[in-house]
């Protein structure tokens, strides 16, 4: 399963919608996104807020989270 990370640079690239466009109405930098989507940076909570709610994302749980099984 893809990590959060992977799936966010993902939906960026594949928004229909220019990284310019992204960044004009979410505040965060071109520069910003563009180098998150190459892998040269990451984002900060607060952007990635705003690019996932511009984009319409939502985190689904899709199953149970393993339990830790005395230090295994």
């Amino acid at each position: 399963m893809a990590t959060l990370t992977e799936q966010l640079r993902e939906a960026i690239e594949t928004a229909g919608v220019t990284r310019y466009e992204i960044a004009k109405q979410t505040g965060v930098s071109q520069a910003a996104l563009s180098k998150f989507v190459l892998g040269q940076r990451g984002l900060s909570n607060k952007a990635m807020d705003a690019v996932g709610e511009y984009l319409g994302l939502a985190i689904c749980k899709q199953r149970q989270p393993r339990k830790n099984r005395g230090g295994r």
